[in-house]
Parts: structure tokens; sequence; C-alpha cells
């Protein structure tokens, strides 16, 4: 590992982050698992997310605290599905899951279930931190060159 070597566009960056809310609440975290390890400017991070680490160097730690609109924006009602509860099969979604659908032929996202309502179960794509306050914390753990 070099101590030396700042973040910069394009850089391979290996580091612990978390995600939480102001309360405390941790919405993801590799602290204690496998840290992550991407290239800058692949959209891994929002981008003020990503921002915040420019300049910083292995060994570094940094916690901000970002509004909803430099995280993930504000919920979008258009993102927010009927589906039929036929689609679901054997499984009874319950609402505040959170679930991955098949998008195209090879994607997949995210969505939590916010109710069932009769034979319809309503599905929100919208980001699960959209219209949050979230707290971002890292350690840098390398960084490495383009």
């Amino acid at each position: 590992m070099s101590g030396a070597r700042e973040i910069a566009p394009g850089a391979r960056v290996t580091l612990h982050f978390s995600l939480s809310l102001p309360d405390g609440t941790e919405a993801i975290s590799t602290f204690g698992e496998e840290p992550l390890c991407f290239e800058m400017g692949d959209q891994t991070f929002q981008p003020a997310m990503e921002l915040a680490l420019y300049g910083l160097k292995a060994g570094d730690e940094q916690t901000l605290t970002l509004s909803p609109e430099q995280a993930y924006g504000q919920p979008e009602p258009g993102l927010v599905h009927r589906l039929p509860l036929s689609d679901f099969g054997d499984l009874v979604p319950e609402p505040g899951q959170i679930m991955s659908f098949a998008v195209g032929e090879s994607g997949e996202t995210m969505g939590v279930i916010r109710a069932l309502e009769g034979d319809e179960v309503v599905v929100d794509f919208n980001h699960p931190l959209a219209g949050q306050t979230v707290v971002f914390r890292v350690k840098i753990l390398d960084v490495a060159p383009e």
C-alpha cells in the first residue's frame, strides 16, 4: 500500500464505506466485510460522494453528511409501479421488503414493496435512500494509478 498516492480521476481505489441515516441506522457497510474496489469515474458512487474522495490517500478516513440532492435525489412518483400479485409466484411480498427485479435481457434493479392492495403489489423503484439525508463514511485502504 502506498500512503502517498492521492485519489485522482481514473485511480483504482480500495476502501471500506458505509451509508447510514443521520439517526445511525445503517443502510450498507463494508466495514467488517470485504472492502470495495472500483475505478474513479465508473459511477460506483453518486457524483457528490465521488467528489468527496478526491485527494484522499491510503489510511485517510472521512465522514460526510449529504443532502438528498447530493446523495440519491428526491423520490420520483413515476418510479412507483403496480404489479400483479401473480407475478410474484408463491412468494408473498411484505411492505418494506427490498427485492430484485429483472430489467430487460440481462439487468436487474432493486424495488421496495410499499403495499399490497388486493391482487396488486405497489413497488417503489426509487433508490431506497432517495429523499434521505445520508451519512457517507469511508476509510481508504489503497490507491493505485489508472
